[in-house]
Parts: structure tokens; C-alpha cells; sequence
């Protein structure tokens, strides 16, 4: 199974990526970037975990190339950071095609619900 998504711009004469070379090699990511790209996976995997129950299918990011917001349900999230992990660069994105914004937060959103969700547990604990 192919887990990139197909390129919307296969065989168009007009495909914006046409001038870049995908065997072009890229630096590789820095130990520290690694790191983060790491710390990501596994923050989307607890995101994942307390937020889907809810009813929320991903993370909505705000791109600054085109000035779009980007919905990304979890796995194809997922699949990104693994694929920047493994190439050393993010796939080439596009909208997603009319998603629900009220099924999607921000990164920030999901950090937040999660600190809210961890600081109730330790006060829980707490005699």
C-alpha cells in the first residue's frame, strides 16, 4: 500500500513542482531536528488518543506559502512527519477537499487540551 497521497498535478504541463528535481539530494535533518520532528510523532499520538473520542479527526495548521489552513486527520499527519523523518524534506500538501473545520484544532489547541488533561490527573493524585 502506497501511503503518499497522489499528486494532484501528475501529467500537467502547468504542475508548479515541474522545475524541482525529486533525486535532488537535501540536507539531512539535524540531530536537534530529528529530535523534534520525534517529539512531534509522539505528541500526535497522545493528541490522538484524548481527542478522538470527541469527535476531532486531526490538526488544522495554517500554511504560509499558500495562506490556507491545511486539515490533516491524524494519520496523514502522521505519515508526514514520518516522511520528513525519513526524507529530509515535507511532502509537497494541498488542501484538504472540504473538511469540517469543527472537527479539526490547532497544534496549540491539542498542547493545551492535553497540559489540562495531564495537570487535573497530578492534582487527582495529589492528597
Amino acid at each position: 500500500m502506497h501511503d503518499e497521497p497522489i499528486d494532484p498535478f501528475a501529467g500537467d504541463p502547468g504542475d508548479p513542482s515541474a522545475g524541482l528535481d525529486p533525486e535532488e539530494p537535501t540536507d539531512p535533518l539535524s540531530e536537534d531536528e530529528k529530535q523534534d520532528v520525534l517529539d512531534d510523532l509522539e505528541d500526535l499520538e497522545l493528541y490522538q488518543t484524548l481527542l478522538e473520542p470527541s469527535g476531532v479527526k486531526g490538526l488544522v495548521v495554517d500554511c504560509e506559502d499558500c495562506r490556507e489552513p491545511h486539515y490533516f486527520n491524524w494519520e496523514l499527519l502522521r505519515a508526514n512527519l514520518r516522511h520528513l523523518l525519513d526524507d529530509g524534506r515535507p511532502r509537497v500538501h494541498e488542501p484538504a477537499f472540504n473538511p469540517d473545520p469543527e472537527h479539526y484544532v490547532t497544534w496549540d489547541y491539542a498542547r493545551g487540551y492535553t497540559d489540562g488533561v495531564q495537570d487535573t490527573l497530578a492534582a487527582e493524585d495529589t492528597p
